[in-house]
């Protein structure tokens, strides 16, 4: 199958991620599930998301839309759009779904997923984590995992500005 082919392959709507989801299943996979903005990719996220790809068999990625990212960071973001983002996040070998969601927050598709184990960043230990509850009810596991210190978005947008100026 081309390259391409196979990255767009990994880009599912709601309908067509429960269908596959079925198949999982079925095959006995544990799934895991994260999320986030991804906006600009970077060393912390491919860290963040290959650690969570190693705790079960599948790694689902939730994806904020553009909408949901003006509400939750403002009007300058995104820097790339969520059709860029997604194909960018289903490019990554350890990656197997991306999932586009309009919510501020992943609860509703958490809901549909019920996945097995469910990751943040570290920077969520101790918080109410959005879906832990669902998870849980299941038998499933929360895990938050170290952020590589130095990588954020926002540090990069920062330091990218100061360089631009």
């Amino acid at each position: 199958m081309e390259k391409i082919k196979i990255v767009k392959s990994k880009i599912f709507t709601w309908e067509t991620l429960q269908r596959q989801i079925a198949l999982w299943r079925f095959k006995d996979r544990k799934i895991v599930f994260t999320n986030g903005c991804f906006d600009i990719l970077h060393l912390g996220h491919i860290e963040l998301l290959a650690r969570a790809r190693a705790l079960g068999n599948v790694l689902i990625v939730g994806l904020n839309s553009d909408e949901s990212i003006h509400r939750i960071k403002g009007p300058h973001r995104p820097v790339n759009s969520h059709h860029a983002r997604m194909f960018t996040i289903a490019a990554l070998m350890f990656v197997d779904a991306v999932v586009l969601f309009e919510e501020d927050t992943p609860y509703e598709l958490i809901k549909l997923i019920q996945p097995d184990v469910l990751v943040k960043g570290k920077d969520y230990e101790g918080l109410e984590i959005v879906g832990s509850d669902i998870v849980k009810a299941r038998g499933g596991e929360i895990v938050t995992i170290e952020l590589t210190r130095g990588y954020s978005t926002t540090h990069i947008i920062e330091k990218a500005q100061k360089v631009h100026i």
